[in-house]
């Protein structure tokens, strides 16, 4: 059997643009004879559609989008996700579900069993699991067909009550497929990949795996689509991060007629969790992961251009490279905002930066603005000593003009803040953690450093035989530059400390006592995670952050403002 993958990039509630790419794609598999084109969860409406989906009329459009695909699926089968209703009274109105449509019509429906509230994921919110189970029967081939998280609940602990393929199996099916809304993290390549090659082991039959692709706000689907052959051969691979359209030929015994990537293996083990912090792991993977979120967001918003605020250090540098590589340089205006306090190599590392990248720059010095400030003040502060207060008035200062700029000209503001720096609250609200995407807040200050070196790597070297992050930026210490000879470790323990406390908190869930137990000093960690949680407020004020890793600030990790733990 001649089947396509077609890994492609919705628009949640574009139904226009998303249908034209699917029957697009349906076209091009018919001119090439294929019998079956298999798209992606929720392709016809783009996922995750959230609150739309309580909207009749959004119900409606997916499924007028539906009838006029099928008029494309006549001579061959067409896989497609949708909402489905559900017509019994009690539980939720919808379904997630995959539609089969051949000889112009829908031929079969399956509906999602296990609808997962981990994470990012909230399918409970509108879906009901599934009632029933049946393989779909298609030029004399039985199909077992599945979405997403139904072929996630192996292992020693699963999390559903049921397991569908269990079900399916039942009904004696030649092949798996299974179509997916996938997330990336940094994590994820291996334990998605060992979890559908131990469904193969497991029920011996192949499992074609259509995943999506492309950025959704804060969420980036990579792709990474796969087929495995009846002996858990990975036999097919589509690329990270990209849209394509991908033939196969599966044959009567269960073989794929594609040389074997990677042989038949035991699995290890269900989850690929890394116990510590491991700054460079998968760190291309990430700078193409947030390379597609910029260049998704602004596309899907209908923004071409950005503006950042550019002082000289680390994470400014990243951001402005990797804004540079997502929209094209000419599209990045980098503002240099130097006060009384900031280091001339600083200026002259900014300015340098955007030379080297070639994207245009100004120069706004804050001091006079900032003295106008104090002096309006002045009457109520009542000479009390300089703080927080004066520092924080030159952060929001940078912040207003950034988005006055902004304002004027139709740029959105990229934050630059870091995951080290969100998560102990190391930032000043309405100033530097102001902007409409957060480029690095995913990204702890270790990681920052790695893709600055990453970016050198893969960037050649300016005419000038100079990297295009500038030594002198990656190797000195960082300081936010709001009082003399400031330093970060003023405040903060080294981040090679603070990193990997934040990780087994943040990511790994561990309490005080197993953090301690790891060798950290018992009083630091009980005032980082102290920080953390009384900083909650800050986070929940703060803009959507391109997710890289396994547990993001944002929808994936929902914490109290005024709870009181480790307080």
């Amino acid at each position: 059997m001649k089947i396509f993958l077609a890994q492609q990039n919705y628009h949640i509630g574009n139904f226009d643009k998303n249908q034209e790419k699917i029957i697009e794609a349906i076209q091009i598999a018919k001119s090439k004879n294929a019998d079956l084109i298999v798209f992606s969860e929720m392709s016809i409406c783009g996922y995750p559609a959230r609150d739309f989906l309580d909207f009749k009329d959004f119900i409606d459009k997916c499924f007028e989008s539906i009838d006029n695909i099928k008029e494309y699926a006549d001579t061959i089968g067409v896989i497609v996700g949708a909402p489905d209703i559900n017509p019994v009274r009690e539980g939720k109105n919808l379904f997630n579900a995959a539609f089969f449509l051949y000889e112009k019509e829908i031929k079969g429906i399956a509906h999602k069993t296990c609808l997962p509230t981990y994470d990012v994921f909230d399918e409970n919110r509108y879906f009901e699991p599934a009632y029933n189970w049946d393989t779909i029967e298609f030029k004399g081939k039985n199909i077992a067909l599945t979405v997403c998280e139904d072929i996630w609940n192996l292992g020693d602990n699963p999390l559903y009550r049921v397991c569908p393929m269990d079900i399916l199996m039942q009904r004696q099916p030649d092949f798996m497929i299974n179509i997916s809304a996938s997330p990336f993290d940094y994590t994820h390549d291996e334990d998605r990949k060992a979890t559908i090659k131990s469904n193969v082991l497991k029920y011996k039959i192949p499992l074609i795996y259509c995943n999506a692709v492309g950025s959704q706000t804060e969420i980036i689907f990579d792709g990474d689509s796969l087929v495995f052959d009846k002996d858990a051969n990975l036999c097919c691979q589509l690329p990270q991060f990209k849209e394509e359209l991908k033939e196969i030929i599966l044959n009567d015994d269960g073989t794929v007629d594609a040389p074997v990537i990677e042989p038949a293996a035991a699995v290890p083990g269900l989850i690929f969790e890394p116990l510590y912090f491991t700054p460079e792991l998968n760190i291309s993977q990430v700078y193409e992961a947030i390379i597609l979120g910029i260049k998704d967001y602004f596309s899907k918003m209908g923004f071409s251009k950005a503006i950042i605020g550019s002082s000289g250090g680390i994470d400014s540098a990243v951001t402005i490279a990797l804004a540079c590589e997502a929209l094209g340089k000419e599209n990045v205006r980098a503002i240099l905002m130097p006060s009384e306090y900031s280091s001339s190599h600083s200026v002259d590392d900014a300015e340098q930066l955007s030379k080297n990248l070639e994207n245009p720059y100004d120069i706004i010095p804050i001091k006079n603005i900032y003295e106008e400030f104090l002096d309006g003040l002045k009457p109520v502060f009542n000479n009390l000593p300089f703080g927080v207060a004066e520092e924080n008035i030159q952060a929001r200062t940078r912040g207003n003009l950034l988005m006055a700029i902004a304002n004027k000209f139709g740029y959105i503001l990229l934050n630059t803040s870091n995951k080290s720096e969100l998560a102990v609250g190391y930032g000043t609200l309405y100033g530097d953690m102001a902007g409409g995407l957060g480029v690095l807040g995913d990204c702890y200050k270790l990681q920052v450093y790695e893709l600055a070196k990453y970016i050198n790597s893969k960037k050649e070297t300016t005419p000038a035989g100079r990297q295009v992050i500038p030594g002198n930026i990656i190797t000195k210490a960082p300081s936010a530059e709001l009082r003399p000879d400031q330093k970060d470790s003023d405040s903060l323990p080294p981040y090679e400390i603070l990193d990997k406390i934040l990780y087994q908190y943040i990511e790994r869930v561990q309490g005080p006592k197993e953090i301690k137990s790891l060798g950290f000093d018992a009083a630091l960690v009980d005032r980082i995670l102290k920080l953390v949680n009384r900083n909650e407020y800050k986070r929940n004020q703060f803009c959507p952050i391109i997710r890289v890793s396994p547990k993001a600030f944002g929808t994936g990790r929902r914490l109290p403002i005024v709870g009181n733990y480790l307080d």
